[in-house]
């Protein structure tokens, strides 16, 4: 082969290198785009980094909108749980409590999560 060619193989596999790390890095994949598998994934994982006091907003900036959400009013404090989806129970086309992970918020403070959460937020 001549060097030429060699120039064009390389120039097109070092701009395809960059074509992708630039897509990569620019380009976030949101959870609202994401098949429901991925999306069970990458909810499981970010909620394990959450950690306790985490507002409402940071929560719903990393794992986007959840799946099933209810509120209520206990005196004057504000208590919301949000359900976001972590688990396949049964292939149906819908979302259910008992394939997600609840968030408890209380003041728009993430308080809580998991079962013992949803179950506290049912007995205030």
């Amino acid at each position: 082969m001549n060097s030429k060619v060699i120039r064009l193989i390389l120039f097109g596999v070092a701009a395809y290198v960059l074509f992708v790390f630039l897509v990569i890095s620019f380009y976030p994949d949101k959870p609202e785009n994401m098949d429901w598998q991925d999306r069970e994934e990458y909810n499981k994982v970010q909620i394990t980094k959450l950690r306790l006091g985490t507002t409402r907003e940071e929560v719903l900036a990393r794992l986007g909108s959840p799946d099933i959400t209810e509120a209520k009013m206990d005196s004057s404090v504000a208590i919301q749980v949000m359900f976001y989806r972590t688990q396949h129970v049964r292939a149906d086309g819908l979302t259910t409590q008992d394939e997600c992970t609840p968030l408890l918020f209380e003041n728009e403070q993430l308080i809580a999560w998991g079962e013992g959460a949803y179950q506290s937020y049912l007995k205030s």
